[in-house]
């Protein structure tokens, strides 16, 4: 491998201050689902080096966050800081990987209070994910996560962690991000005669302040605000004074960042903010609903026709799990589907028009041509890690067991009907980022807190 197993996992567990969000788009009963849900975290490493008695640092509810849980999320960081060539400011990245514990406890206490749960083969297949991202098998995986000091079990754990906060923020998310015809039809005019959609590359400070606080508060956040933006436009590092000073999750590890996106991808605020401003630029101080931004302008593109994509065209067999075929048995039958098409003792066609349980199996399980965000994230990431003609292995999704094969590419403009399913996901995907920042403070505010002794 190019790099660790825990540079890997940092990557895949994605730091940001803003979640992303696929956009849901319908076609053969497949839908795209929630942020983070094909994003799983790292494992912990073991520390070989003598560590004082552990304590805890804060309780979330009934249950302790200890100070060996925020040191090992905190080496996480600190080793992908230092791979970005950043110099980490202990003491702010401290408190940072603290609140993201406490958000995350909260949340997987609603996820187990609402009874959400996962399965052990949706696990497996996470890992399984991981492991094909570095062109291994799980076992190859494993041993070197061991190598590097990791432990596997505590891996799986995370994994499963971060598929429930998955499932939940899915449950929370889906009404807060309805889109109507009458938005679709707002947007495509505002868009007529436009030019192509420019990219930008954004970063933000945020200043945490509840819609409803007190007056004291309010003033305190907005003279700190102040001083941010003063000193952003006095020429001092904004990344550092994102890592530093930034309320946003991630700012430690992205220095505020957003990443290049299409202008339209970005919350409308921060666009109408940096709209008059160069490359360099520093926005005013802007409102949202978390709180007071600075955003500043890294880069922009004129970007291309954001009406054309990259099509795929893929045919699948699907295996629904039941009562007289377990999961497992599914998974082996196409798993010997697949050996079968592959030594050419069979066509994929026509076990299609056999087996597969879906409306494509008399098209010999053929998909057509489909647009990204199209399918669940487990179905697309394994689309899009196949070359065509290649066959991946059986893969689970909420709709059954998956043998998928990847037939071939192309890049297409979007008839008009496609042109307003593309848009949908595009709003959609905007008020998920929007719902979601709006959420996860409302269950932060919804725990009951309490501070110990402060982490080292």
């Amino acid at each position: 491998m190019n790099r660790s197993f825990l540079a890997l996992a940092l990557v895949l567990s994605g730091a940001v201050g803003l979640a992303a969000l696929s956009p849901p788009l319908a076609a053969q009963g497949l839908r795209a689902a929630p942020p983070g849900a094909n994003r799983p975290p790292s494992a912990r490493p073991v520390d070989a080096t003598p560590q004082p008695a552990d304590y805890i640092v804060a309780v979330v509810n009934s249950e302790p966050i200890t100070n060996n849980e925020v040191r090992i999320r905190m080496q996480r960081f600190e080793r992908q800081l230092v791979q970005q060539g950043n110099a980490p400011a202990k003491a702010q990245l401290l408190r940072e990987v603290l609140e993201r514990l406490i958000s995350e406890k909260a949340q997987l206490q609603l996820a187990r209070e609402q009874g959400v749960k996962v399965d052990e083969a949706l696990v497996d297949q996470a890992e399984q994910n991981v492991a094909r991202q570095n062109q291994i098998d799980v076992a190859e995986l494993r041993r070197r996560m061991v190598a590097e000091g990791m432990v596997p079990a505590q891996f799986r754990q995370d994994l499963r962690d971060q598929l429930l906060l998955s499932r939940l923020r899915e449950r929370e998310l889906e009404s807060r991000a309805r889109v109507t015809e009458r938005e679709i039809d707002q947007f495509l005019a505002e868009a007529k005669g436009a030019a192509a959609v420019p990219e930008l590359n954004l970063a933000h400070i945020l200043v945490a302040l509840p819609e409803n606080a007190p007056a004291a508060q309010v003033s305190t956040q907005q003279a700190k605000a102040r001083q941010l933006l003063a000193r952003a436009r006095a020429g001092e590092d904004f990344a550092r004074l994102a890592r530093e000073h930034s309320d946003a999750q991630g700012a430690a590890a992205s220095g505020g960042a957003i990443g290049l996106r299409p202008a339209d991808r970005l919350p409308p605020l921060f666009v109408e903010a940096t709209r008059s401003l160069a490359e360099g630029g520093v926005s005013d101080i802007v409102r949202s609903a978390a709180g007071l931004h600075i955003v500043k302008v890294l880069e922009k593109r004129q970007g291309g026709d954001a009406m054309a994509v990259t099509q795929s065209r893929a045919r699948h067999i699907l295996l629904r799990p039941s009562a007289q075929l377990t999961e497992a048995v599914a998974r082996q039958r196409l798993a010997e589907f697949k050996r079968r098409i592959e030594a050419r003792q069979a066509d994929f066609a026509q076990l299609a028009r056999e087996h597969s349980q879906d409306a494509s199996g008399p098209n010999g399980g053929d998909l057509g041509w489909t647009n990204p965000g199209t399918f669940v994230p487990e179905f697309e990431d394994t689309l899009n890690s196949l070359a065509p003609g290649q066959i991946a292995e059986p893969i689970i999704s909420r709709f059954g067991v998956h043998l998928v094969q990847l037939m071939e590419r192309r890049q297409a403009a979007l008839d008009p009907r496609e042109r307003r399913e593309a848009v949908r996901g595009i709003l959609r995907e905007r008020k998920l980022d929007e719902a979601y920042a709006v959420w996860a403070q409302e269950v932060r505010g919804r725990a009951y807190v309490e501070y110990r002794e402060p982490p080292q």
